[in-house]
């Protein structure tokens, strides 16, 4: 069993933590939050004080940060006491540059790295059930495939340094158009007289089926696991689509590859979050429409 540092126990991070230390792995771990250190605790996860106390000795080194400043912040520090030939693996989402200088800076100290960003949301994360996109060394791959087991259900090696966080922001750019055209179709069909549910029947067996609209629908009554179901709560975040969203768009910029629904839906997140529903799960975007 390995000795893991795991640094970010957020809504994802915790359960992830837990879901290690559940499958045998020693658990040291560090957050910011005050109530997660406490939680951490509580859990027996084996929190520290510190950044440097939780990585040093540590086989392997987890993060799960909310963006790409706090990964370089706390991993390309030169103080960090990372153990000589470990293992780090950042599962947050992060932009396309930093993620390269993650990659870069680690493995100029001879430290084996990969980007494996999750989907799944908080349910799949303590279910452990997440998908996994790893971008890295097949050798690198290969050292982490049984942790990430631990966490998750599907594990894919997307391809070198950068490839699981290229998948993740395509994938999550496709969701967040696929989540507003779902939304749009469903208010539509109500303002022209249709029963929601017959129509979310005739179009989950015709040329509109989605993941959107047959596993995740924003309308209330259509999907009993859906977030409509509990006030859009527990799920995943409109303000974390709309992060995503804007990744793409930069990605897209810096490859000069249109993206023309891409950015139209963050520019729909956008008015959704500035409404004050930033913390609703991304299919109240159906709100935006007076649903």
């Amino acid at each position: 069993m390995a000795v893991i540092g795991f640094i970010g126990l957020g809504n994802m991070g915790f359960p992830m933590a837990c879901r290690l230390k559940e499958a045998g792995h020693e658990i040291r771990c560090f957050d910011l939050n005050a109530g997660s250190m406490a939680r951490a605790l509580d859990a027996g996860l084996g929190p520290r004080a510190s950044v440097e106390e939780t990585v040093s000795g540590a086989e392997v080194v987890i993060t799960m940060l909310p963006s790409g400043r706090h990964v370089l912040d706390v991993l390309a520090a030169d103080t960090l006491p990372l153990a000589p030939g470990a293992l780090v693996i950042d599962c947050s989402t992060i932009d396309v540059a930093s993620c390269a200088i993650f990659h870069e800076t680690l493995q100029k100290k001879g430290l084996a790295t990969l980007d494996a960003p999750v989907s799944g949301g908080v349910s799949g994360a303590a279910a452990g059930t997440l998908t996994f996109m790893v971008g890295g060394t097949e050798s690198a791959f290969a050292r982490a495939l049984e942790l990430l087991r631990a966490m998750g259900k599907n594990i894919f090696h997307a391809g070198a340094a950068g490839a699981g966080q290229a998948a993740k922001i395509c994938n999550n750019m496709l969701a967040g158009i696929s989540m507003v055209a779902v939304s749009e179709a469903l208010h539509l069909a109500k303002r022209l007289g249709l029963d929601p549910k017959r129509f979310h029947e005739i179009a989950s067996t015709s040329s509109g089926q989605c993941w959107a609209l047959t596993s995740y629908a924003p309308e209330p009554g259509l999907v009993a696991s859906a977030p409509a179901n509990r006030g859009y709560e527990g799920g995943f975040a409109s303000e974390l689509m709309l992060k995503d969203l804007r990744l793409a768009e930069q990605a897209a910029v810096a490859s000069q590859s249109p993206a023309l629904l891409g950015a139209a839906a963050a520019s729909v997140y956008a008015m959704h979050c500035a409404a004050g529903r930033g913390r609703l799960d991304f299919s109240s975007i159906i709100k935006m429409l007076g649903a």
